[in-house]
């Protein structure tokens, strides 16, 4: 089977249309699905050795919340590492991170698995990936047709994530920066002293360092903190808050670091950890040497 001109023409029509680059994903999801005959089909975009999906058709709604690292999802590592199409045999002892996310085939795995690749320039920025339940579903399409699948995805993906660059740019651009920034706190006094850790707070905020804040009860911990945060780049994301001390043992490291589905008794789903929370922004640890030593040396890990 060869794509016509229409079809093409279509499908650039898709990624031009839309709101936004969500609406805009979505089109191309489900007009590949439609074009391939394809069951399910996802776009995702890669991120620290992850993809996390942007778009899906044909899947599990709690599939947008995931995140799909390459360690955990062979598959998908072997899409990032491959460069080119990758089609996975029917019988392939790789398992499949959809299976059993097909709504209406849970029992059911995932026979035709194809996977693409997406590049800006040589920086992987994402992948494609369509799965049918027929073995053969996909054989009547070349590689050569869907490496132009794979560049017209990866041209609308990577000029979404430029604007988001610019616009990331812009926002920080229009707030008040470093001192400026910290005077606008909840922290008041104009003391030498504060003034003195108004400007420390300046400093450390401008690094990636993790710092360790002492002081007594009530002295204002946790307003250093958020002057820590709202002074640096990391402002655009989540300031995320716990107190260790009021955090029984026997959940702390589920707490902190997140679980998967029946890890543990009562584990029903999978749960983020306060640093994934916090990711690309900043995790306030209150009281942290309540911690266990065991868990604190983890942390250090």
């Amino acid at each position: 089977m060869s794509f016509s001109v229409e079809v093409l023409a279509k499908i650039a029509i898709e990624l031009q249309s839309g709101i936004g680059h969500q609406d805009r994903f979505q089109r191309l999801i489900s007009t590949l699905r439609h074009v391939l005959e394809c069951d399910a089909s996802a776009l995702l975009r890669y991120e620290g050795r992850q993809f996390i999906p942007l778009a899906i058709d044909g899947l599990a709604q709690d599939v947008l919340g995931r995140r799909f690292t390459l360690e955990g999802h062979p598959r998908l590592e072997t899409i990032a590492r491959a460069g080119d199409v990758v089609r996975f045999p029917a019988d392939s002892d790789l398992p499949d991170p959809y299976d059993g996310l097909i709504p209406g085939q849970e029992s059911l795995k995932v026979h035709a698995c194809i996977g693409l690749p997406l590049f800006a320039g040589q920086n992987l920025i994402g992948a494609l990936t369509l799965d049918g339940m027929s073995p053969d579903q996909f054989d009547t399409f070349s590689d050569e047709e869907l490496r132009l699948i794979a560049a017209l995805a990866a041209g609308a993906l990577n000029n979404a994530l430029l604007i988001e660059q610019l616009e990331s740019q812009n926002t920080l651009s229009t707030r008040p920066t470093g001192f400026e920034q910290v005077k606008s706190t909840e922290m008041i006094g104009l003391s030498p002293v504060m003034m003195s850790l108004k400007k420390e707070i300046e400093i450390v905020a401008a690094s990636d360092l993790n710092v360790l804040i002492e002081g007594e009860t009530g002295t204002g911990k946790e307003l250093v903190a958020k002057a820590i945060h709202q002074a640096s780049p990391r402002a655009v994301n989540p300031l995320v808050y716990l107190n260790c001390a009021a955090l029984p043992e026997s959940v702390a490291e589920s707490e902190l670091f997140g679980h998967v589905k029946g890890a543990f008794t009562g584990a029903i789903s999978n749960r983020s950890g306060k640093f994934e929370m916090a990711d690309n922004g900043t995790l306030f640890l209150d009281e942290i040497g309540e911690l266990s030593l065991a868990l604190q040396a983890k942390l250090l890990r």
